[in-house]
């Protein structure tokens, strides 16, 4: 099982847009990978409308989005067929056909006990590091947007050297602020009081101190 920090196994699969060669097909761009259980079920169909209608939002962003499960090509190129027939929306991204089950174990996709692949997530940066692993059980649906915030969080994160807070951008402390790194030198620790008294940075203390971007 992989762990945040490590890169993205190389691999090849089949997908609804044909096969593809991860990570390098996204090379140079953040890419969110995320599981589903299976095919034409109920809350996995809710998730693929919410991806799908927040997907410009991914690209904004500068990631692209591919989905997975172990069930066969046929089987998500008819699903997509069903959903945009009667839910009105067209599913752009790729959807893996993991079905012999290669990348899913890889990455620990599949529970302890389970036949199907839980509810994970694979935030991937440009250079094809895995950044961040959420998952979820078969009965609890994801929330798009909390990815989306971990994602955009996470290229503030690298562009600033700077830390997010809980709910960031709308932190219930320090609001839409970023914070900044605790010290870690009792020169740095008179820095900041410095900084503080100038009006660059605010502070609880030392050790939590923020400022806007």
């Amino acid at each position: 099982m992989v762990v945040i920090g490590e890169k993205f196994p190389e691999v090849e699969v089949k997908t609804t847009h044909g096969t593809m060669k991860l990570p390098d097909a996204f090379a140079g761009k953040w890419f969110v990978l995320f599981s589903h259980p299976g095919d034409f079920t109920p809350v996995c169909t809710t998730e693929f409308y919410g991806m799908q209608i927040r997907l410009e939002k991914f690209r904004e962003l500068g990631a692209e989005v591919i989905g997975l499960s172990i069930d066969q090509v046929f089987a998500h190129l008819k699903w997509a067929e069903w959903i945009k027939e009667n839910l009105g929306v067209e599913i752009e991204f790729p959807i893996i056909a993991d079905d012999r089950g290669v990348l899913a174990e890889k990455l620990g996709m599949i529970p302890s006990g389970a036949s199907n692949t839980a509810r994970a997530v694979f935030i991937v940066d440009p250079k094809g590091t895995i950044r961040a692993i959420v998952y979820y059980p078969a009965e609890v649906g994801r929330d798009w947007d909390e990815i989306l915030r971990a994602l955009k969080a996470l290229q503030v994160s690298d562009k600033n050297g700077v830390a997010l807070p809980h709910k960031w951008p709308e932190n219930e402390l320090i609001k839409d602020h970023v914070i900044i790194p605790p010290a870690g030198t009792t020169d740095a620790i008179k820095d900041r009081e410095e900084r503080k008294k100038k009006g660059e940075i605010e502070c609880y203390d030392w050790w939590l101190c923020h400022k806007s971007l």
